[in-house]
């Protein structure tokens, strides 16, 4: 037969918080939560909705694709741009 456990106050939790927090064999092994791969860029609502209108015109399978794919494509060129600067400062 099980016992009823007497339900703790918050105060009571406290107090065994506190006194069991520098005992390690009283905790957990610890979980390491990973970052999150991309990051939020806002858009004003205006700008995300016209975003929305050209990822379902390219059949693209959400917004943040499109997007990342506009975004890949346009470093893309801009890195080829500076690419040539380089090439053309270097040749003077």
């Amino acid at each position: 037969m099980k016992r009823k456990q007497k339900k703790l106050t918050e105060n009571e939790i406290d107090d065994i918080v506190t006194a069991e927090a520098d005992d390690d064999s009283a905790w957990e092994t610890p979980i390491r939560v990973a970052r999150p791969k991309g990051a939020n860029v806002p858009l004003p609502s205006e700008l995300a909705a016209r975003a929305a209108f050209f990822a379902r015109l390219h059949r693209e399978s959400s917004l943040e694709e499109w997007i990342r794919r506009v975004v890949n494509e346009r470093i893309d060129i801009e890195e080829a741009a500076f690419a040539q600067l380089k090439r053309e400062l270097a040749t003077k």
